[in-house]
């Protein structure tokens, strides 16, 4: 009788244990997704003021820094110029006029790593030089070398 009552006692366990790790057991399957943002352009700002270009005189170095209005970090691969325009220069029309093609740009700024925010960063390696032309370059005098700059991605 004994043995009865613990085999009956140890099946009655087995069982509620069984019931207790009893479930369902199912598949399925759904969608979602997921976008991926943009960026928007960088500014390339010149912070040094250049001064006292003469015809063939030695090139002036350029530098500035950068305005990423990007939630994060923007790589670039380089940093490239030109003198976009001339202005303020003296005007003496019997002299030929002071241009872009006056000056040269020279110099490289390689690849860049852009922290987000205004005025971060820095680059540095691009150099401007008034070049001498053969010609009378007196309209060249307090001339102003408009220099836009283009960060490439």
């Amino acid at each position: 009788m004994r043995k009865k009552v613990l085999l009956v006692g140890a099946i009655a366990a087995l069982v509620a244990i069984g019931a207790a790790y009893a479930y369902w057991t199912q598949g399925g399957s759904g969608s979602g997704s997921a976008t991926a943002g943009t960026t928007s352009a960088i500014t390339v700002n010149q912070t040094n003021t250049v001064s006292g270009l003469y015809p063939d005189g030695p090139a002036a170095t350029l530098s500035g820094d950068f305005d990423n209005p990007n939630p994060g970090d923007v790589q670039i691969s380089s940093i490239t110029a030109v003198v976009s325009s001339v202005s303020n220069g003296t005007s003496d029309g019997a002299k030929p006029a002071c241009t872009a093609a006056d000056f040269s740009i020279g110099g490289s700024v390689g690849t860049t790593t852009v922290p987000s925010g205004t005025g971060v960063g820095s680059w540095t390696g691009l150099t401007v030089q008034l070049d001498d032309n053969g010609l009378n370059q007196d309209n060249c005098k307090s001339a102003t070398a408009n220099i836009t700059f283009t960060a490439n991605p």
